[in-house]
């Protein structure tokens, strides 16, 4: 056995030997081509992205004000309606009682005003005046005791503060509310039709993000949609979180659309400056410092250096203001080749 396997050795040895000679002169015989990209022409946005969450602001718990029975529940969860519309009423029979007694009480009050004025004009006394003064007071009284009772005829009945959504219906007809009940929302209303987004801003970031910048906004749950958005509001506090010092940021949403909802994971792209229809290079391809950049060129299969000039980054490409055409071609740097270029600005 042991003779019949030395020819085999020497034969796959042989061959090794053959094809390790084939790919090695082969390989001597030319260098590899560099890898190129070509300087073209388009825009360049220098951004900050923001991460955070829509929030619908306008939002309203709404209750009684007064203990009573539930009478008329006239909205559903998810009903549309507007303001000063009404949404629920007690049982007001002896609130709207009250609120007669106390109109009744202003027209007597009223009447003895003018009668002790009258009294007063015909006689001038101490007394006569002093029966105006008491009857005028009595009229205040009266008035203050009218608007106590229309208020808590109004606190019996709940209105929308301003046009919503029904978010939320905890009451029925013919419950009762007590005074512990009354700090329970009976109705919740939300204003879809404002929202906005918040977001923490690195503090590296914060001073170039200002108030007034406009904002491209993408949500986790509608991926193709894309919301023009504004900088509106930028905390001057910041807060800390794992050692990191962020700033709450609101932005407003232009236009949103129906289908965004309260609390949807957004992402914004504030935008900081941008240049369009500019000549670009990614950044692989930049070798020195920002205040002496070159690049290597392949001009007729060899490789040149040239000095650029540059303009705006994205952190990805930047401008090219001098030094390269549109069309040329220029060397990125090889895999697992350590970049030369650093961005000191």
């Amino acid at each position: 056995m042991k003779k019949r396997r030395t020819p085999i050795i020497i034969i796959c040895v042989v061959v090794i030997g053959i094809v390790l000679s084939i790919v090695l002169t082969r390989g001597a015989g030319r260098e590899a081509t560099p890898n190129t990209v070509t300087v073209t022409r388009g825009d360049i946005v220098k951004s900050v992205v923001v991460d955070g969450n829509l929030v619908m602001p306008r939002k309203a718990d709404l209750s009684f004000g007064v203990t009573g029975t539930v009478t008329e529940v006239l909205v559903d969860e998810g009903d549309n309606v507007t303001k000063d519309q009404v949404l629920a009423r007690l049982d007001t029979p002896s609130l709207e009682s009250s609120v007669e007694m106390a109109e009744l009480q202003v027209e007597i009050a009223e009447e003895q005003v003018k009668s002790a004025r009258a009294q007063y004009e015909a006689s001038s006394t101490d007394i006569a005046r002093a029966s105006w003064r008491i009857a005028k007071l009595n009229l205040e009284i009266a008035e203050l005791s009218l608007e106590s009772a229309e208020l808590s005829l109004e606190k019996a009945i709940i209105v929308a503060p301003f046009d919503g959504v029904v978010t939320d219906v905890t009451i029925t007809e013919g419950k009762e509310i007590s005074t512990a009940a009354l700090a329970t929302p009976a109705i919740s209303l939300v204003d879809t039709s404002e929202i906005e987004m918040r977001g923490f801003i690195d503090e590296i970031d914060i001073a170039i993000v200002k108030v007034g910048q406009a904002a491209n906004i993408t949500l986790d749950a509608l991926p193709d949609e894309e919301v023009k958005a504004e900088v509106a509001f930028i905390s001057p506090i910041g807060t800390t979180l794992i050692g990191v010092v962020y700033y709450e940021t609101t932005i407003t949403l232009e236009s949103p659309d129906e289908g965004l909802k309260d609390g949807m994971t957004a992402t914004a792209e504030v935008v900081i400056e941008r240049r369009d229809d500019v000549l670009f290079i990614p950044n692989r391809a930049l070798r020195g410092s920002w205040e002496n950049p070159w690049v290597l060129v392949l001009v007729d299969e060899q490789v040149e250096e040239r000095e650029i000039t540059l303009g705006l980054t994205d952190g990805i490409n930047t401008e090219v203001l001098s030094g390269l055409e549109e069309g040329e071609k220029v060397v990125l740097h090889a895999p697992g080749e350590q970049p030369s270029f650093f961005f000191m600005r």
